[in-house]
Parts: C-alpha cells; sequence; structure tokens
C-alpha cells in the first residue's frame, strides 16, 4: 500500500516525512502531486496568502463604502450604501423601515 517517504522540502530544503496516512488522504482526494513544502513552510505559506491572520477575514465586517444621498421623502442628508444615480427615489434609515412596513 503506502509507506512513509522522506521529502525534501522546496523552500527551506529541510527533509519531511511524508507519511502513509498522507498519502492516502492525498490520494483519497484525488491529489496527484506529493507535497513540495515541509508543513512549516506550508502553514506559512497559508498565512501569508491569507493576509497574515491566521483564518483570514471570514466573520469580520467588511468596510462598506457610503454615498452622501438626500432622502427623497424627507429631505434629510443621508449615506446609503449604492451610487444614487437619481433615476430612482433613495430613503434614509427611517423612512425606508417605514415604507417597507406598509408593503
Amino acid at each position: 500500500m503506502y509507506n512513509d517517504k522522506v521529502l525534501s522540502c522546496k523552500d527551506c530544503g529541510s527533509e519531511f516525512v511524508f507519511s502513509a496516512s498522507e498519502q492516502e488522504f492525498y490520494a483519497e482526494k484525488g491529489f496527484t502531486n506529493e507535497p513540495g513544502r515541509c508543513p512549516e513552510c506550508r502553514a506559512a505559506r497559508k498565512a501569508q496568502t491569507r493576509g497574515g491572520s491566521r483564518g483570514g477575514d471570514y466573520g469580520r465586517p467588511q468596510q462598506r463604502q457610503l454615498y452622501a444621498a438626500v432622502c427623497s421623502s424627507c429631505g434629510v442628508e443621508t449615506q446609503v450604501p449604492f451610487q444614487p444615480t437619481g433615476d430612482k427615489p433613495v430613503y434614509c434609515r427611517d423612512c425606508y423601515q417605514s415604507r417597507r412596513r406598509s408593503w
């Protein structure tokens, strides 16, 4: 079946073991290439591609671009998360909520 293999990391040059269970996992997933990096270099590369934070930005609210607008109903200045084009009415939060309830 599978036997442990000693591979050389293409980044740091250190030797690491590609275990039989890892080989079996790779085969189950359909991976045809052996790993080219040791576990430490793989983890460092993952962290680098995720912006240096473990787990990436998942679950964190993204900064949203807001645009200035004047409410079509009450005339108050407000901010909306889309670029108003002028062909449709724009409502402040309060007017939007009251209109939404009446739908």
